[in-house]
């Protein structure tokens, strides 16, 4: 690491403008603060949609989103983050912390390193709305915060007197060359001694892949006259020197703490200065002109206000009438759908990889977690938003010869499960995601994924694709000989192969080439090589009454065993985590993995012993408690009474649901929210459309609101779902009719038509289940004798 001292100075004015009174509207209800706390991670600070730039406090504790409601001290405030992520932190790059002076005016007496310079925060002086957040540190400093595209901007209010004995207001604020998880390998600083400008670099890891990424820095003042600046190494004062650190060749890297420094005379300006951070991914110089460039004048209320109308912009395309229902509900819808528009992240001209007119957006972290519910909401709510991103993956596939799985801060993640971009492009497809997107392109790179295994399958594609060519399943214990990756997850994998191969079938149809729907919709089927129709399921050695499950199976044939109920909440439920070796299953149980049919759910239905007995098996699951909610395979599984023709049910469940984990509360959400997931399954939920992803299909359910509008972004359309006999008490939860602008519906699924061409589906509801959305016919398309249609027609039915 060098640092350097140089030579240079530029003032910017800052305006103050007045916010206008408003009425209140969903941006008015989110709460930034819901899953901050218990395993949520949720990045609770100032942020643009998508945007990149993410300025927040930093705790040293539970910190993967930075910040944690719980009493964890603050050690700085970092530029960049990501949100509701599991395993390590994430980023956290080049964090600031401000001093009110040191004592005696020893810039050694000031503490340089995290550890030592952690301070609590003020109980109570934490506020955050979408675009600003607000915090008071125990030194009587309090830092507000806001971004615009690239670039993060502090107002930092000093206390008249610090606390500190022997200590006058002379502010001194660190920015040290660190992550939030110590990552950091190489890095450098330059201390500008007339300006007070720092500028840098430094190489990190992902949080959750492989590779490494480097990211730069621009950091300017303003409030008051530069004192003196200087470099740190450990925790003292290296002012005027030359600093080197060597961490390559370190695995993990020597992280020592190290960064600049500069200090202000008193402020001239209610004792405020105002910190600029300019981010890249390309440069020092690109991090300094993208800071200039959106914020030259420091404004600091402006750039809240833009903020603001940004994020008033994407959330008013939504219009509830909430009907008196309680405030909990209304809070945390509005909150769930701004958390869903957090990432993935738009960093179009900082991609360092490739030159490309392409967009660029990167966190996709991971799509396992966000195919689901995350796509299909921004479908709904921001169909250009989305289109760039599928562009993105198709740029990835352009560039890097697959289409990524999980994808952070420029380096592959691991893959999950199946390779599920195939579902979020299938998915956009059938939704009109159309603008700029190369379709021939997007169906060889889901051929790719079919056919062609990676060197390295655990970062992106498929492994075990000979075995899934010849045998029909992934085999635990596989002999693979044409790529690498964990030999775990068989059962975990084979389904969600399956259902890949599923929508590569449907889009095989839709473009022309039978052949290839031939194929993959028979691949689509081997779920059923690793259904053990004799297996049996106990709790505590009871045992539950329902036979046949997926279980492992090996190369020849024979059956291996895995407890039906482990990696369940009732069996070791963390056992199943990080892909351990000798596990079949992944974040879920063989009782979970055995629902996931989307493609076939009438087959499954008849092969679990038909409607009632399914029906009966998916309550005990619920009941029971088998299903965590909180994993994102468990969002479908809420919906599947619909192909049993039993939606009521459905509604049953997903009120059970919200509130009870899901609410308004700073844990309101269960387990990490994954990028908006949890956020976006509450969201789509209480909207009353949850959709089976890949597909043309939206589950009717009640909305939790009177009404429900969306505004069609594409077509300037607005689709409307309105309750009849609203009960805000929401009692009412069954639906017992619908017309579909004026006319008599009884299907218990709706289309995406409905959002572009715009009308009203209005829903009569009452307090028991009734015989609507039952009949055979009305239940969502399938393949087996249970579906509306016994070929896939329907899924094509554009009416």
């Amino acid at each position: 690491m060098r640092i350097l001292i140089a030579t240079t100075w530029s003032i910017a004015v800052a305006v103050t403008n007045a916010q206008p009174n408003r009425a209140k509207t969903g941006y008015d209800y989110v709460d930034p603060l819901i899953g901050t706390i218990n395993g949520g991670h949720v990045f609770p600070g100032a942020t643009l949609p998508f945007g990149m730039a993410k300025a927040g406090p930093d705790v040293n504790g539970e910190n993967q989103g930075g910040f944690a409601s719980d009493n964890s001290p603050i050690i700085g405030f970092s530029h960049m983050h990501d949100s509701g992520t599991g395993g390590s932190p994430s980023m956290g790059n080049f964090p600031i912390f401000p001093h009110p002076g040191c004592q005696n005016d020893d810039i050694n007496a000031c503490s340089f390193n995290y550890w030592e310079r952690q301070i609590p925060r003020v109980q109570g002086s934490v506020r955050a709305q979408p675009g600003y957040f607000d915090i008071t540190l125990a030194s009587q400093v309090r830092a507000e915060m806001t971004v615009t595209n690239r670039t993060a901007l502090y107002r930092l209010t000093f206390p008249e007197t610090p606390l500190t004995r022997n200590t006058t207001l002379s502010p001194l604020i660190l920015l040290e060359l660190s992550d939030l998880p110590q990552t950091r390998g190489n890095g450098d600083i330059a201390i500008n001694a007339t300006s007070g400008r720092l500028t840098g670099s430094g190489s990190f890891l992902p949080s959750f892949g492989i590779g490494s990424y480097t990211s730069y820095f621009c950091a300017d003042f303003k409030g008051a006259k530069l004192r003196r600046a200087g470099a740190f190494s450990n925790s003292r004062n290296a002012q005027g020197s030359q600093v080197t650190i060597v961490t390559e060749g370190k695995n993990p890297p020597l992280v020592r703490p190290a960064g600049g420094w500069v200090q202000f005379q008193k402020p001239t300006n209610n004792n405020q200065i105002l910190a600029r951070v300019g981010m890249s991914f390309i440069s020092e110089k690109q991090a300094c002109a993208n800071a200039e460039r959106e914020l030259p004048s420091f404004e600091f209320d402006g750039t809240v206000e833009v903020a603001e109308k940004a994020w008033r912009e994407k959330l008013d395309v939504i219009k509830i009438e909430d009907g008196g229902v309680s405030e909990v509900f209304v809070k945390a819808f509005w909150s769930g759908v701004y958390r869903t528009m957090i990432s993935p992240q738009d960093y179009t001209g900082e991609n360092p990889l490739w030159t490309s007119d392409e967009p660029y957006y990167d966190s996709f972290y991971c799509i396992w977690d966000s195919f689901r519910s995350i796509h299909p909401l921004l479908t709904l709510l921001d169909p250009h938003a989305q289109t760039l991103m599928v562009r993105t993956l198709l740029d990835v596939y352009r560039h890097e010869g697959k289409l990524p799985d999980c994808r952070m801060s420029h380096c592959k993640g691991f893959t999950q499960g199946g390779s599920n971009a195939d579902v979020v492009i299938a998915d956009a497809y059938f939704k009109n995601i159309t603008a700029g997107i190369d379709w021939k392109l997007a169906y060889e790179a889901l051929i790719s994924d079919a056919e062609i295994e990676p060197p390295n399958w655990d970062v992106e594609g498929r492994g075990g694709l000979e075995s899934w060519k010849k045998l029909g399943y992934i085999p635990t214990e596989n002999v693979d000989l044409l790529g690498t990756g964990l030999e775990t997850r068989s059962i975990s994998r084979t389904v969600e192969y399956a259902y890949n191969d599923f929508v590569i079938a449907l889009l095989a149809k839709e473009f022309g080439n039978h052949a290839d729907y031939i194929k993959y919709l028979g691949r689509s089927g081997n779920w059923k090589n690793m259904f053990k129709a004799d297996q049996t399921s106990a709790i505590n050695g009871v045992d539950t009454g329902f036979v046949g499950f997926l279980q492992p199976r090996y190369m020849n044939g024979t059956w291996g065993f895995q407890d039906p109920i482990f990696c369940s909440p009732l069996l070791e439920i963390h056992s199943c985590y990080l892909n351990p070796q000798g596990h079949e299953t992944y974040e879920g149980s063989c009782w979970l993995y055995t629902f996931y049919v989307p493609g076939d759910m009438a087959h499954l239905i008849e092969t679990l012993g038909g409607p009632d007995t399914f029906v009966q098996r998916l309550d005990f699951m619920h009941d029971k408690n088998i299903v965590y909610i909180g994993d994102e395979q468990g969002f479908l599984k809420v919906f599947l009474y619909h192909y049993a023709g039993r939606p009521g049910l459905s509604s049953k469940r997903a009120h059970f649901y919200i509130p009870s984990q899901f609410n308004d509360t700073i844990g309101g959400i269960p387990g990490n929210d994954d990028s908006g997931a949890m956020g976006s399954f509450e969201a789509l939920t209480m909207m009353g459309i949850f959709p089976n992803a890949g597909q043309d299909v939206y589950f009717i359910t009640p909305p939790f609101f009177k009404s429900v509008s969306i505004l069609n972004q594409q077509t300037g359309k607005t689709a409307t779902i309105r309750s009849v006999n609203f009960d805000p008490s929401l009692e009412n939860i069954y639906i017992q009719s619908a017309t579909l602008n004026g006319k008599e519906y009884t299907r218990n699924w709706l289309q995406h038509s409905f959002f572009l061409e715009g009308g009203t589906l209005e829903l009569t509801v009452g307090p028991e289940e009734s015989k609507w959305g039952t009949r055979p016919e009305d239940v969502p398309p399938s393949l087996g004798p249970y579906g509306s249609n016994r070929t896939l027609n329907a899924m094509f039915d554009r009416a």
